[in-house]
């Protein structure tokens, strides 16, 4: 299928072919008919792709002081590819559409195919020819509205989220600054409510549009005709609302808003415009300053907008997707009409044209539809309905697959987020005898950028496909943590060789699943991407540590940080806690250096489980402390670790310096790295020879089974052990 995308570091715009999304539970794979153009936020983004590096990093100041935390974090190099990577990837545009049902995922019910919907999202409403769009995010088209009327659904929730926050009566006067595509749909809910509507825009063309459409005045803000017509419906007294539509980088919309306000008046931001408050004016009226949170409750919680989970009305009246289903009721009923908004219906194939010439200027628009190829007939449309850890036990089946030596090794991802796509796949592209074969991701996407970067011959959104693939040695399942174990599970039923990036399973139940599999195939090729074993630093130290005698007693401080609004980690109903998810790094380390897997686990948090300790036991009784915080100072080095036995101490800093202290018969000894590595390497990089080498021969994995296993059920207990205040016994089957 086809897709609009634009690569962001370089400003270039493309149709793209791309694999066909898979129809995921919870949602619907839709065929577009119409799909509108943001003229505002979609040429605001177009815009800033096509700046400089200095204009990108001005423009968002909030991502470079993310990057810079990265760097203080990470080290430059790895944040470098990290940053390189994102925007040297093709992005999608694209958040309002209508189309028509083409597939139904499983858990969905109040849609059939052949149902027309609307739908919303930047992430799934796409310019696009199919989209998967989870529940929450598409409703149904009332009979007689016509679909490239419906494409405005998702536009004319922004507007009526902001009507709302203002919460206009019956009588009052409204100010509406900014009388592009939202300010002219504020404009008509206004006027639906009984408001009478005065609109600001310099643009004579606009202002005409929106007399024509129900606002009593409309003029230029430098014009004494806008405080006049304020004047002259207020009594002298002011409006009641101000909407702020309007986006650029000038302080007059706030500015004109505290003068034409009345005393106690609301201000509600509904686009992105410059808000520096002049305080006196603002603080003498007492004005309430209220921001309009895009479509509506429900937006960036992605219980809500990805698991379908409604929030009851009896709580949030007006949702994403009620305001969705509320607006395309007006237009069906005639209360708002979007027809005299449309400048321009472009084919689909012409879609890098249009937007050239909308950022040019060439076109002069309000609203720009994409229409689609492929349609059904729609000619008559405005008329007609558009804890104990288990045993492995390994079956009878052949647990080295055969392969010719000679051959190379031949790989496929099913993922390729920001984790493979920085830290696996430009190790894997440019080792010897190794073949990219292919890509599976549910977003086409991301298929299509992991493709062209790294030379995939193919990318695909059918998982079957892949496993049936006889010629694929390997397969990486690289995806988000709540689907780790049941792909894993298919990938060994299959006789593939398996790298599954960390955790393997998060839940004792998953791990059974995982390890019936290996019984039932007799195929144990797994790895967990444990990498930190690995890591030359972290080698040589322990090296240089020697053997030891004694028990020992290791401290492992990890400073994780606060996670960002929006991470998906912070989805603990379906990913998990962040502990189930990243500490098996943290057990597998610690067990690598004592040689042993643990026996017992003991876990006490703060208050909101905020911060961990998590304290493992050992067959010969050495112990492992590993604290795992989040409210510790940004600055500080993320992973700090001593190991201490028999006189001697090993100390890692951060993996970028380790030093070793000994106290023996020959006096005192003392080893510290020489210098400075040129990057942190937490060990992917020789994590992947092995597992590359492994594959290679047939040899043995780099990590036992057996380990991964009791790793990841070391870390299972962890929960368990919070939730019983004491320790649990890590009992081996039998």
């Amino acid at each position: 299928m086809k897709q609009v995308v634009q690569n962001y570091k370089s400003g270039e715009l493309a149709v793209l072919d791309v694999p066909v999304p898979g129809c995921k539970p919870g949602g619907v794979l839709v065929r577009t008919d119409y799909s509108l153009i943001s003229t505002g936020t979609e040429l605001m983004k177009v815009s800033e792709a096509g700046m400089s590096m200095l204009g990108k990093a001005r423009s968002r100041p909030d991502q470079v002081a993310k990057v810079m935390q990265s760097v203080a974090t990470n080290g430059v190099p790895a944040t470098y590819r990290k940053v390189m990577g994102k925007l040297d990837s093709y992005t999608p545009l694209g958040y309002s559409l209508c189309g028509v049902v083409e597939q139904v995922g499983p858990g969905i019910d109040d849609v059939k195919v052949g149902d027309l919907v609307a739908c919303a999202g930047n992430e799934h409403a796409l310019h696009a020819e199919l989209n998967w769009v989870p529940k929450n995010l598409y409703a149904p088209v009332p009979d007689g509205l016509a679909p490239r009327h419906a494409a405005f659904g998702t536009v004319g929730s922004i507007a009526m989220q902001g009507v709302r926050r203002g919460e206009p009566q019956l009588g009052d006067v409204a100010l509406v600054i900014g009388l592009g595509l939202i300010g002219q749909l504020v404009v008509q809910l206004l006027a639906a409510c009984g408001v009478r509507v005065v609109g600001v825009d310099p643009a004579p063309a606009r202002c005409e549009l929106a007399e024509r459409l129900g606002a009593a005045a409309c003029g230029d803000p430098e014009s004494a005709a806008v405080e006049a017509a304020v004047a002259e419906l207020t009594d002298g007294h002011g409006v009641d609302q101000v909407y702020l539509a309007a986006g650029g980088g000038s302080n007059q919309p706030v500015e004109l808003a505290a003068r034409l306000c009345r005393d106690r008046g609301r201000v509600v931001d509904i686009g992105k415009c410059r808000l520096d408050l002049p305080w006196n004016a603002y603080y003498e009226k007492e004005l309430d300053v209220r921001f309009s949170r895009s479509y509506g409750p429900g937006r960036y919680d992605p219980e809500y907008e990805l698991e379908g989970r409604d929030y009851p009305i009896g709580y949030v009246r007006w949702t994403e997707r009620r305001n969705l289903a509320c607006f395309l009721d007006l237009l069906a009923r005639g209360s708002v009409d979007v027809e005299p908004l449309v400048s321009h219906i472009a084919d689909f194939d012409d879609a890098v044209e249009t937007y050239q010439r909308l950022k040019d200027g060439d076109l002069k628009a309000v609203a720009v539809l994409f229409r689609y190829p492929g349609r059904p007939d729609r000619a008559a449309e405005a008329e007609a309905p558009a804890v104990a850890v288990p045993a492995v036990r390994r079956g009878g089946g052949a647990s080295t697959p055969a392969r010719s030596a000679k051959a190379p090794v031949r790989l496929a991802f099913v993922g390729a987020g920001n984790y493979a796509t920085s830290m696996l796949l430009p190790h894997l592209a440019q080792r010897d005898g190794v073949e990219l074969s292919t890509v599976v991701t549910t977003t086409a996407l991301s298929a299509a950028n992991a493709k062209r970067k790294f030379g995939f011959a193919e990318a695909t959104t059918d998982l079957d496909a892949v496993l049936g693939d006889k010629s694929v040695d390997a397969v990486f399942v690289v995806t988000r943590h709540s689907s780790h174990a049941e792909l894993t599970r298919r990938a060994l039923l299959a006789g593939k060789t398996v790298f599954v990036e960390k955790p393997l399973a998060l839940t004792e139940n998953e791990l059974a699943g995982v390890l019936a599999a290996v019984e039932e195939s007799g195929n144990d090729r797994l790895q967990v991407g444990f990498n930190r074993r690995f890591a030359p630093l972290l080698q040589e130290a322990r090296k240089r540590f020697g053997t030891r005698t004694g028990p020992a007693s290791l401290r492992y401080l990890v400073n994780a940080g606060r996670l960002g609004h929006g991470s998906w980690y912070l989805q603990q109903g379906t990913e998990g806690s962040r502990f189930a998810g990243e500490g098996g790094h943290f057990i597998d380390t610690a067990s690598w250096l004592l040689e042993a897997d643990p026996v017992s686990v003991y876990a006490v948090a703060t208050p909101g489980n905020e911060d961990l300790q998590v304290v493992l036991r050992y067959p010969d009784g050495s112990t492992a402390t590993i604290s795992y915080v989040t409210t510790g100072a940004a600055g500080f080095p993320k992973e700090t670790l001593d190991l201490v036995a028999d006189g001697k101490v090993l100390r890692l800093d951060d993996f970028v310096r380790a030093s070793v202290f000994s106290d023996g018969t020959a006096g005192r000894k003392r080893w510290v790295s020489s210098r400075l590595p040129k990057a942190r390497d937490k060990g992917q990089n020789a994590e992947l020879a092995a597992f590359i080498k492994a594959v290679r021969t047939g040899g043995p994995m780099p990590v036992p089974l057996e380990s991964l296993v009791a790793t990841t059920s070391a870390t299972l207990a962890v929960q368990a052990g919070l939730a019983g205040g004491a320790p649990v016994t890590l009992a081996r089957a039998r």
